[in-house]
């Protein structure tokens, strides 16, 4: 960044992580334009921040070209959930695509560094474990779900184009299944469907055996090494891995999320979906090498802030009755 009182552009900002990124950079200072088209980010996420005079709003499509004047660009436009991108699978490539190419652009007419949120999805349903940057992954192209894996591989592509023949200084962070307060209620990935129905003392859906793993990150350690990568010099462009090498199967984290809720909720086992990854789990060497970063959050207390959260939310619309405070599993 350009240092205390810059101007930072974060697209996608009224989004679960983005959210989180606006309010952190507006406690550290910096003036915040925050570019959403409300597509799956919620105004209710930033209408907080509103009050504060070093905040913008602006509704926009990233897939049109944009023209502001910033001092950083972080581009987290992108709906992130299977749901959500397979809903409208052609606005999801071109928010990836269009959106990376309007962003790459703004950033070299403005002279600034720009770090793009890419995703552990590139991976695929990997053959290598754990999964390190170098490895190119195992996606399918034509499937379901490729709008949003292979998006954000040619995203990545983009980037390094620009970094190569415009000399934009890039950063390129690969996300792994991040999680915590602010998720969409009908977010649709693991840890929110198995909090809401847990809550609501609602069969939890299990797809395939639950023998599949995956990494969970707190949203508050995945929003340090954000930040730390782009604080970075602009001899290192990544892409880098964030997340927690911790390793759980998909029934562990049901089995945890129904004894921290005291729910009476039963498993039930659903087909797996196409292409569903069988095992995730990131390498971050390069992580703790680079940005002197590692996840701090255990997933329990993570479960717990996510839990209040949505306990919370749930009780306003008077889908659950009373708080249950029973917790712990850590």
């Amino acid at each position: 960044m350009t240092g205390f009182g810059g101007r930072v552009l974060v697209t996608g900002g009224a989004g679960f992580i983005g959210s989180h990124l606006c309010r952190r950079l507006l406690a550290e200072g910096y003036g915040v334009l925050c570019v959403d088209d409300f597509s799956t980010g919620a105004r209710s996420n930033v209408e907080p921040l509103l009050a504060n005079p070093r905040f913008e709003l602006l509704e926009h499509d990233v897939a049109r070209p944009l023209h502001v004047d910033v001092d950083t660009i972080y581009n987290l436009a992108c709906p992130a959930s299977p749901p959500q991108y397979q809903k409208d699978p052609i606005q999801t490539m071109k928010t990836s695509v269009l959106g990376a190419f309007n962003m790459l652009g703004l950033a070299k007419r403005l002279g600034v560094p720009i770090l793009q949120t890419s995703t552990s999805e590139v991976y695929g349903d990997p053959l290598q474990h754990p999964q390190m940057e170098a490895y190119w992954g195992n996606v399918n192209p034509i499937g379901l779900r490729s709008c949003y894996d292979e998006g954000k591989r040619c995203a990545e592509t983009i980037f390094f184009d620009y970094h190569r023949e415009h000399g934009v200084q890039i950063k390129v962070v690969r996300l792994f299944n991040t999680f915590g307060p602010r998720m969409l209620i009908d977010d649709g990935r693991v840890v929110s469907n198995f909090v809401i129905q847990a809550l609501q003392n609602l069969p939890i859906t299990i797809y395939g055996d639950g023998s599949q793993t995956r990494s969970f990150c707190y949203v508050d350690d995945t929003l340090e090494g954000i930040v730390r990568m782009m604080a970075t010099g602009p001899d290192v462009t990544g892409p880098v891995n964030i997340g927690n090498p911790q390793e759980f199967t998909v029934l562990e984290l049901a089995q945890k999320v129904i004894a921290m809720t005291g729910s009476a909720s039963e498993i039930r086992h659903f087909p797996l979906p196409s292409d569903d990854p069988t095992r995730r789990k990131p390498d971050i060497s390069q992580a703790a090498a680079l940005l002197d970063w590692a996840p701090k959050v255990p997933l329990a207390e993570g479960l717990g802030q996510t839990i209040d959260y949505f306990e919370t939310l749930l009780a306003r619309q008077g889908l659950v009755t009373a708080p249950r405070k029973v917790r712990s599993a850590g």
